[in-house]
């Protein structure tokens, strides 16, 4: 599912136009980054946490040369799905 078709399906369910979707949903995007480049943790209930961690430098192998890279210092998003997306996702999975 593209970005395009969760604003038309909102769009839809809710009445609202899609140009006001799109801004709203730009606008929920937005705010999550910048919350996340501040290295806060974004909780949406029902939903999931998006947080930052912190990754040591490494060295690892290039998969075409199998030569050793170096990996720098970084920070990377992660997601941790809430229980009930977990269930819901499981169980209509299983169910089809």
């Amino acid at each position: 599912m593209t970005k395009q078709e969760i604003i038309n399906q909102v769009a839809a369910a809710t009445g609202l136009t899609k140009v006001e979707t799109e801004t709203v949903m730009s606008g929920i995007m937005t705010t999550i980054i910048e919350a996340l480049a501040c290295n806060e943790r974004v909780e949406l209930r029902g939903f999931g946490t998006f947080g930052v961690k912190h990754r040591l430098p490494k060295t690892a192998r290039n998969p075409v040369t199998g030569g050793a890279i170096q990996l720098p210092e970084r920070y990377v998003p992660t997601f941790k799905p809430s229980k009930r997306m977990r269930t819901v996702v499981n169980e209509t999975i299983m169910n089809k």
